[in-house]
């Protein structure tokens, strides 16, 4: 599993003129789901999203704070492009878990998030 995490003051998945889900302050999370991925990397990925220090305290201390500390939101986007493989000039998508099987997969990892986290502040896109 592969994650590019941002801090963002705001925002938003939309398909066409569509907006599917927006967040305020807080991660957006891009996530590849590969192949090889198991529970056990679930849980290390849901732990590092919500823990990680990327946000300044009150005393506005740089990397002190998480998502959690700081009570912002997170929007995770499913993103199976992060699973490329370059091999010459052509794009290999192999290595990422196909359609059928990672929708449920994503799913799981969003109700993970929501468990351990608040519900409310976490959104999928």
């Amino acid at each position: 599993m592969k994650a590019i995490i941002q801090r963002v003051t705001t925002a938003s998945v939309s398909v066409g003129e569509l907006q599917i889900s927006s967040i305020g302050r807080g991660l957006c999370v891009l996530l590849g789901i590969s192949m090889e991925d198991t529970q056990k990397d679930v849980d290390y990925m849901v732990r590092k999203i919500l823990n990680l220090r990327l946000f300044e305290d009150e005393n506005g201390r740089a990397w002190s704070k998480s998502v959690i500390d700081r009570e912002y939101e997170v929007l995770c986007v499913s993103q199976f492009t992060l699973q490329c493989i370059l091999k010459g000039n052509k794009p290999d998508f192999h290595a990422a878990m196909p359609a059928e099987l990672a929708q449920p997969f994503y799913n799981n990892i969003l109700e993970h998030l929501r468990s351990t986290y608040k519900p409310e502040m976490i959104k999928g896109g």
